[in-house]
């Protein structure tokens, strides 16, 4: 069963990949003119990680939901499994929404087999959990921390539960499974993106 789960991820990758390709024409270009047109100064101080890491965060701020998970390289299962679904074009459009996105390590650690059974469905039970990971709105890290003991009502129409203790913050899923967030405030040009270590379940 484990080597049936690793095939339909590497499956899944390759899904993945073979869509990454086709948005290399996408918005990084815009972003790295901008870069070139910026004065002497700024070309100086760009040599440096700080300012890296700046540039990326503004490349970030001009790509939507989709191209910013495949441009950050740790979520090709929850892309594919997107794509998959049908959802693509709702998350590259207008928005805003919040994903609390799984890792592909959080996909990974999911029970051999569960992966492959969702595929066999991926307009229906595939889709209702990732809706169950997307929130209407933009919610920022200081909401969610606002929001403790209270539930979220999610794009699939079902709730999660925040719990937060001191800096961490937990969501409380349908299946009674306390998931970790992990980073927060990723911003996209149509929401934002916080970062889980789970997969979260409906009831």
């Amino acid at each position: 069963m484990r080597s049936r789960f690793a095939l339909v991820t590497a499956a899944l990758a390759l899904t993945f990949s073979v869509a990454a390709c086709g948005d290399d024409d996408g918005d990084p270009a815009p972003a790295a003119a901008e870069a070139g047109a910026s004065d002497s100064t700024e070309s100086t101080m760009g040599s440096g990680p700080a300012a890296a890491a700046e540039e990326m965060e503004e490349a970030t701020a001009q790509s939507d939901i989709v191209d910013t998970a495949v441009a950050a390289g740790d979520f090709t299962t929850l892309v594919a499994a997107v794509q998959a679904a049908g959802l693509e074009e709702t998350l590259r459009g207008e928005g805003p929404f919040t994903v609390f996105a799984p890792t592909d390590a959080a996909f990974a650690a999911l029970p051999a087999g569960t992966v492959e059974t969702l595929l066999q469905d991926p307009t229906g039970e595939l889709a209702d959990i990732l809706t169950y990971h997307v929130v209407s709105g933009e919610v920022r890290a200081q909401d969610v921390v606002g929001r403790d003991g209270q539930p979220v009502t999610t794009v699939n129409g079902a709730t999660f539960t925040v719990q937060v203790d001191g800096d961490a913050v937990t969501l409380l899923d349908g299946a009674g499974q306390s998931v970790a967030v992990t980073t927060t405030d990723i911003e996209t040009s149509n929401g934002v993106i916080h970062v889980i270590d789970a997969v979260l379940l409906p009831a």
